[in-house]
């Protein structure tokens, strides 16, 4: 069982490499017990014993009792598992491995979630032990690859495990720093991968946000990696203060009794702040035509903040958030908005209100960096990029950082940032995600966010990760956190988010195609199945079992008294229960089949359209006449999306949503061959066009939506009611009162079946899932049975063996493609577009058909068929098979790629569309992993050749700068 020590007291020392100041704090008002003095002086003794007390003269500063606790165990051959808070210096354990390794003469790897927080611990390390004793490995980046010391994202190591790398010989300790992550949907199963296939004679350093159940990961990691020592420490080394932003004034979250570093459960609010916010609340409901109506914050309109004119509680500028921060001596500040385009806008805000706030040394070390950095942007491509907008910026120390940036722009925020010279930046959440980046002040616009799919609150644990960069140790005393008053604020939601520091670490594994073959090639069937059963999917899946059970036992017990209470002494309740509800599901049924027959009627009167045709949308939020420019491919994933111009001359994408029972076509209008919808002229003639034509068209003969037949006619349905009229039950007086009851019992009973399924799937549930990947690979012929094996073994196959080497996200897509010779006749540029299109996941959907260059029957267009062909019949292998792992495709990206690896310039690539030049890089670096994988993986030696040159084509220019 591994030890566990947990850490709440404050130190007075700081501790992290990058920090040697001492942080200073008020003394404390009581002596320390003589228990605590001993403590303590056996805590220094030893921190100043052995190879820790020879780590830390390096240093020079003293360690903290958690930081202490976790090396002393690693010394002594434990593995160790740290959980605390952003900025708490979790990572010294970790660069203490380092030093034990390098004392040993054994090898360290340090391993991250990401490139970017990869490069900077490189650098960290680096200016430690010089160039020659570290190296790095990103997938795209080998530096020194067989130093000492590696860093490295996670997935490198993962694949050297699988590989039976040459480079593992020596390894004594992983650092996986961000632990955490394994939480993640696409990079958690990693972690556990290789968590759970480290040789048993390497240290394991485990690196953690705090999460609640950090005794529960301690005790798998105990089971799969022996002795392990859990250290948990909740305190934060700069206290932290909680404030919300209201009419630009600064207020704290917290009465003032309140002690911000230990709030408790339920802390009282601010009064003051309560009461402007209540006042908000009442005026936003009244709104300005009410006689009660005086504004925001309870002042007339033109009484602002403090009496001053110009309005009540309202939301504070951006630009005006800036200058509070800087009058408030609370810069340099990290502002949250969940939007790339809210970040560049606030950034466009700041400048056009004169916000300046750097010196003019700070303006001119701030210009020498940036054109140091950005030598070698291609002239051509500084427009494009938008770099003068962004140098302007940067010298007023105001900066904007999220994905869709060019990486060595962002990386140039951070490192002018982290000297100090940029003041504000505003970020989206990507920023939280490892990048060393401290704060006085932490800002957040909103407590809700965009999750891709709909706005969604942010959690206690994402707030705890943002506001965590506020306050650097070493040089603040208290860092702040500030939300700015808006609409729905709600200071007792927000508290609630201030106060739970603490998340729960959910295991996201699930076994992959590539893990399936390489697990059967390493260890058989069987036994992958055993090695599976160990990770902490399953652990934390039989522990719930326990919590499910008691559940389960609640709802039978509850199940019995809704059958007694629902009891009829006319006869069986349940009998006429039961024809009520079949009754209901009849006529859904009946409703569902009206709708189906609806719909395809639809898509019917849209599979139909050729370019040209004059339509008639009848009914809906797209009614009008509309043209066809291009009714788009016969059938597709929601039936026909024909492309259309409408007489105010916006083009739309039809769908059978849109149309109702179906379209009519009224007339017929020439489209120019040459025809671009994203060219005003050309949509303004051929609209003109379509309105003339419209003259001579009858009015509409379309009748309104008739409503679906009434379930009632069916006669099924009357059948049924005719049971129920006869039944005994029927006339109890009670009925209805007994129909609550059973109506009750359904439901439960519902829940409680489910409940059953979840306990009977969670023993054994990762297995299941193997089991059934291993049944699709075999179905496919990656997998083969031994002959004349009792016991059903199988082995992988020749086709099997190169899927191994593929470790992409939809690998046995991958592996269809090249087994099925569907990329075969592709040049350098063809390959990577079409790689493209399993690797690219677009931020919204796309109204616009993407363009394949050479058109659809060009050898790109029939690849790109055969692709989405292979994609399909997969999909539908899964649902037979019950899993879920194949990806959609996305063609958005084909065109950008294709010119790109052609040789186009940036400006050619990224004309007519909305992705910025950061997303293009980020998708091209994932492309060119994959065309790496490919190079190696590919069954013959052609295709691993254009594997090679599309590599060659699009690792060039801005994607080809590198991050270190």
């Amino acid at each position: 069982m591994p030890s566990r020590r947990r850490h709440r007291s404050p130190s007075s020392h700081s501790s992290g490499a990058e920090h040697s100041a001492p942080v200073t704090r008020p003394a404390a008002s009581d002596e320390p017990s003589p228990a605590e003095r001993y403590a303590a002086s056996r805590r220094r003794a030893q921190e100043d014993s052995g190879e820790l007390g020879r780590f830390r003269e390096q240093l020079g500063f003293r360690l903290d009792a958690f930081q202490i606790e976790a090396c002393v165990a690693l010394e002594r051959g434990s593995g160790v598992l740290v959980a605390a808070p952003t900025g708490a210096g979790k990572t010294v354990v970790g660069e203490f491995a380092v030093h034990l390794a390098l004392q040993a003469g054994r090898k360290a790897f340090y391993t991250t979630p990401i490139k970017a927080l990869s490069n900077q611990k490189y650098t960290d390390l680096v200016r430690r032990y010089g160039s020659s004793q570290v190296g790095l490995l990103t997938g795209d980046t080998t530096v020194n690859s067989e130093a000492p010391v590696v860093v490295m994202t996670t997935e490198v190591l993962r694949n050297m495990l699988y590989a039976g790398s040459a480079t593992l010989a020596g390894l004594g300790f992983v650092v996986m720093d961000e632990v955490h992550y394994l939480a993640d949907r696409f990079r958690g199963p990693v972690w556990e991968e290789v968590i759970i296939h480290l040789p048993d004679d390497v240290q394991l350093v485990s690196l953690s946000a705090t999460v609640s159940n950090a005794e529960e990961f301690g005790d798998w990691l105990a089971t799969v990696r022996g002795d392990t020592t859990v250290v948990v420490s909740e305190h934060r080394p700069v206290p932290l203060g909680q404030h919300v932003l209201v009419n630009g004034d600064l207020l704290d979250l917290y009465a003032g009794h309140v002690d911000p570093t230990d709030p408790g459960v339920d802390p009282p609010i601010n009064p003051d702040l309560r009461r402007l916010l209540a006042r908000r609340g009442e005026d936003e409901r009244r709104g300005p035509g009410d006689r009660g109506y005086r504004g925001g914050g309870g002042r007339r309109p033109g009484a602002g903040a403090r009496g001053a004119p110009g309005g009540g509680v309202r939301t504070t500028p951006r630009f005006a958030v800036v200058d509070l921060l800087d009058r408030e001596g609370l810069l340099p500040a990290i502002v949250f908005i969940f939007s790339r385009a809210g970040c560049e806008a606030a950034v466009q805000q700041c400048l056009a209100a004169g916000v300046r706030l750097t010196s003019p040394a700070e303006q001119a070390e701030i210009r020498m960096i940036v054109e140091e950095r950005c030598a070698a942007v291609p002239p051509e491509d500084l427009d494009v990029l938008g770099y003068w907008e962004l140098a302007d910026a940067l010298t007023r120390g105001v900066a904007s950082h999220h994905a869709g940036m060019l990486p060595l722009f962002k990386e140039t925020v951070e490192d002018l940032f982290s000297r100090g010279l940029v003041k504000v930046v505003f970020a989206t959440e990507t920023l939280a995600l490892g990048i060393n980046m401290p704060a006085r002040s932490v800002v957040l616009e909103k407590l809700v966010k965009w999750d891709g799919s709909r706005h969604v609150d942010v959690t206690p644990g994402e707030y705890t990760q943002l506001t965590g960069r506020a306050g650097r140790r070493g040089i603040d005393v208290e860092g702040h956190a500030v939300v700015l008053a808006h609409q729905g604020l709600d200071p007792v939601q927000l508290a609630g988010l201030a106060s739970k520091r603490l998340y729960p670490l959910r295991s996201s594994f699930r076994p992959t195609y590539n893990m399936a073959v390489n697990l059967v090639a390493q260890v058989g069937r069987e036994r992958a199945r055993e090695v599976l059963e160990t990770s902490f999917a399953q652990f934390q899946a039989d522990r719930g079992v326990v919590g499910l059970a008691r559940q389960a036992q609640a709802h039978t017990e509850a199940l019995e008294g809704y059958a007694q209470a629902m009891q009829c002494h006319l006869g069986d309740f349940a009998q006429y229960a039961d024809l009520r509800r079949r009754i209901s599901q009849a006529e859904k049924d009946a409703t569902r089949a009206a709708s189906g027959a609806r719909r395809a009627q639809a898509a019917a009167s849209l599979e139909g359209l050729a370019a040209g045709d004059v339509v008639e949308v009848p009914h809906g939020r797209r009614a009008g006449y509309v043209v066809v420019v291009d009714p788009g491919p016969k059938a597709g994933f929601d039936g026909p999306r024909p492309t259309v111009l409408t007489t105010d001359r916006q083009v739309q994408r039809l769908t059978v949503a849109d149309v109702g029972r179906g379209v009519r076509v009224v007339g017929h209008v020439r489209v120019p061959r040459d025809f671009n919808a994203r060219v005003p002229a050309a949509r303004r003639d051929l609209a003109a066009r379509l309105r003339a034509s419209l003259s001579d068209v009858a009015p509409s003969t379309h009748e309104r939506p008739r409503r679906p037949v009434r379930a009632d006619d069916d006669a099924r349905v009357a059948e049924l009611r005719r049971e129920l009229a006869a039944h005994p039950c029927h006339r109890c007086p009670d009925r209805e009162e007994h129909a609550r009851w059973a109506e009750r019992w359904s439901r439960l009973k519902t829940e409680h079946d489910a409940l059953v399924g979840r306990i009977a799937g969670r023993t054994g549930s990762i297995s299941v899932v193997f089991d059934r990947t291993c049944d699709v690979l075999q179905r496919l012929g990656y997998l083969e049975p031994v002959p004349d094996d009792p016991a059903g073994a199988l082995r992988v196959t020749a086709d099997g063996r190169w899927l191994r080497r593929l470790y992409a996200e939809n690998d046995l897509l991958l592996a269809e493609c090249l087994r099925r010779g569907v990329w075969d006749e592709l040049d350098a540029p063809g390959l990577a577009a079409a790689v493209s299109t399993v690797v690219f996941r677009s931020r919204r959907e796309e109204d616009a058909q993407p363009r394949v260059p050479g058109g659809p029957h060009g050898r790109l267009g029939v690849a790109l068929e055969g692709t989405v062909r292979a994609w399909s019949e997969l999909e539908d292998l899964e649902t037979a098979h019950r899993l879920e792992t194949i990806a959609p495709l996305d063609l958005g990206l084909v065109e950008a790629v294709h010119r790109w690896a052609a040789g186009r310039n940036l400006e050619a690539v990224l004309r007519g569309g909305d992705l910025t030049a950061g997303d293009f890089v980020r998708w091209c670096k994932q492309v060119i992993d994959v065309l790496d994988q490919l190079a190696q993986a590919a069954p013959h030696e052609r295709l691993r050749a254009t594997a090679a040159r599309a590599v060659d084509g699009l690792r060039r220019g801005v994607v080809a700068y590198s991050s270190v």
